[in-house]
C-alpha cells in the first residue's frame, strides 16, 4: 500500500513529457555542417514561450536534442576595491601604486576628490611586487567639468590585462573658467581644484581616495533590439518616448540615437518607468535613473572625448505581463536633444546544440505545463571557438498541435462536484435520522 502511494505521488510530481503535439509554436533551425552550432534567439520568441524559456524543446529527425542557452557575456562579478600603496608626490605629480585583484580586468576607476579639473594619468603595470620591469599601458585624460554642467570621468579604460600591480602618475590642472575656492579638501564635492589649491602638497595628497575595479569584459556584451520607436514627444522640459512592450521580453538596456548633425556637448538625466499594461495610468510604477552624455572638446591643451548613449535598465514588470514603458530625457532649460530613435534592448541569447547532420532541426515551444529540462549537455557546455552559426527561421503555428489532456483529479477539474456529493450525503443522513426518530417514538 505504501509503495503504491509513493508511486502515485511521484507520478503526480513528474514533469509532463515534451510531446511536440502539445507545443503550440515551432521554428526551423538550419545548420551549415554537423557539430556544435548556435542560433541567436530573437526577442519575438519570448511572448509565446513560457517564463524563462523553460518549455523550449529541440528535435532533429524526430529525436529530442539536448541544448544549452547562453548569454553574450559571462556571469558578472561584483566590483573589487584595489589597494593603494606608496602614495606620494614628485614635484606636482601624484604618484602611487595599486595592488590589483587576482583576475582579468579592463576598467580601473580612480576615486578622486574635488571637481573642476583636468588630469593626465600615465599607467604602467608589472608582475613584480618591487615594481620593476614595468610595461607602459597608456596615457589617459581624466576630468571633472561640473561648473560647465558637463560630465565627470575618472576611469582608466585599459586593454584587458591581469597584471597584479599598477603604477600611476597623475598630473592635474584646473579646468578653464573655474574660480578659486578655499573649501576644505575633506569635502570632495565642494573642492575646486584651482591653480592655487593645486600648489598645496596637503591638497594633492588628499585627492586620491581609492581605486575600484569593476567587472571585466563589459564592452563585449552584445545586445539585440526588442522594441524601437522614432516617435519622440516634447512636454515642457522632457523628451518622452513611450513603448508597448510585449510580455516576458527581458529588457536590460535603453539606447539612444542622436542625429549626426547634432554636434553639441550635453549631459542629460534619464528617467525610465514601466508598469503592467492592465494597471491604471496613475498606479505605482517602477522607476530607474540614468544619464546620457557627450563631451568632445579641447581644454588645457588636452583632448577630452567621452560619449555614453546607453543606460543599463533591468525592467521587472514586463516579465509577468505586457508593459507600458516610458523613457524621459530631462532637458532642463536647454533645447531638446536631437533624438532620432530610442531602443529597448535585451542581452543576446543563443541556443547551442550538437547537430548530428545538416538535416534541419525544429524548435518547439508554447506549453506552459512543461518544466525546464535538465541536460548533461547544458551542465558541461563549453562553447567551441569553431562553432557553426545556425539560422533560426520565422515563427509558425504547429500544424500537429492539440491541447494537452487535463490530468488533474476529477475534484480539481470540477470542484463543485465535491459540494454536490457533500449535500447528497447530508440529505441521506437527514432522511435516516428522520426515519430513526419515527421508529423510536411509537
Amino acid at each position: 500500500m505504501k509503495t503504491a502511494l509513493l508511486a502515485l505521488l511521484l507520478w503526480q510530481a513528474a514533469s509532463p513529457a515534451p510531446n511536440p503535439e502539445y507545443l503550440r509554436f515551432q521554428r526551423t533551425i538550419t545548420v551549415p555542417a554537423p557539430g556544435q552550432s548556435c542560433a541567436v534567439i530573437d526577442p519575438q520568441l519570448f511572448p509565446h514561450a513560457a517564463a524563462s524559456l523553460k518549455d523550449l524543446r529541440l528535435f532533429q529527425s524526430g529525436q529530442p536534442i539536448p541544448y544549452a542557452i547562453t548569454l553574450s557575456e559571462p556571469q558578472q562579478l561584483d566590483s573589487d576595491t584595489a589597494q593603494v600603496r606608496n602614495l606620494g608626490l614628485r614635484t606636482r605629480t601624484i604618484v602611487f601604486d595599486v595592488e590589483m585583484p587576482a583576475r582579468p580586468y579592463t576598467d580601473v576607476i580612480l576615486d578622486l576628490a574635488g571637481q573642476d579639473f583636468i588630469a593626465t594619468a600615465t599607467v604602467s603595470g608589472t608582475r613584480d611586487s618591487n615594481y620593476t620591469n614595468q610595461t607602459h599601458l597608456g596615457d589617459f585624460t581624466l576630468f571633472d567639468l561640473t561648473s560647465q554642467h558637463l560630465s565627470r570621468n575618472t576611469t582608466l579604460h585599459l586593454q584587458e590585462t591581469s597584471l597584479p600591480y599598477l603604477h600611476i602618475e597623475l598630473t592635474l590642472s584646473s579646468a578653464p573658467g573655474t574660480g578659486i575656492s578655499t573649501a576644505s579638501p575633506q569635502h570632495r564635492s565642494s573642492l575646486h581644484l584651482s591653480s592655487q589649491t593645486l600648489t598645496n602638497p596637503d591638497v594633492l595628497l588628499k585627492i586620491v581616495k581609492g581605486v575600484t575595479v569593476p567587472p571585466s569584459r563589459d564592452a563585449q556584451s552584445l545586445y539585440t533590439t526588442a522594441v524601437r520607436t522614432t516617435t519622440i514627444t516634447h512636454n515642457h522640459q522632457l523628451s518622452v518616448a513611450t513603448f508597448n512592450l510585449p510580455e516576458r521580453i527581458p529588457i536590460e538596456r535603453v539606447s539612444f540615437d542622436i542625429a549626426p548633425t547634432y554636434k553639441s556637448n550635453f549631459s542629460r538625466d534619464v528617467h525610465i518607468t514601466d508598469h503592467p499594461a492592465d494597471n491604471p495610468p496613475d498606479s505605482p510604477a517602477e522607476s530607474l535613473p540614468g544619464t546620457i552624455l557627450r563631451v568632445n572638446l579641447t581644454q588645457a591643451g588636452r583632448e577630452i572625448r567621452q560619449q555614453q548613449l546607453s543606460v543599463p535598465a533591468t525592467l521587472g514588470s514586463n516579465m509577468q505581463s505586457s508593459a507600458i514603458v516610458s523613457v524621459m530625457v530631462d532637458n532642463g532649460d536647454d533645447a531638446p536633444l536631437a533624438i532620432t530613435a530610442v531602443r529597448l534592448e535585451t542581452r543576446q541569447r543563443e541556443i547551442c546544440f550538437e547537430a548530428a547532420s545538416t538535416q534541419p532541426l525544429t524548435l518547439f515551444y508554447g506549453d506552459p505545463a512543461l518544466t525546464a529540462p535538465v541536460y548533461d549537455y547544458d551542465r558541461l557546455f563549453s562553447q567551441s571557438a569553431a562553432f557553426h552559426t545556425a539560422q533560426l527561421g520565422p515563427e509558425q503555428f504547429n500544424p500537429a498541435y492539440r491541447s494537452r489532456p487535463d490530468t488533474r483529479a476529477l475534484t480539481e477539474r470540477h470542484p463543485h462536484l465535491l459540494w454536490i456529493a457533500l449535500l447528497i450525503v447530508l440529505c441521506i443522513l437527514a432522511v435516516i435520522a428522520i426515519r430513526s426518530s419515527r421508529t423510536i417514538h411509537p
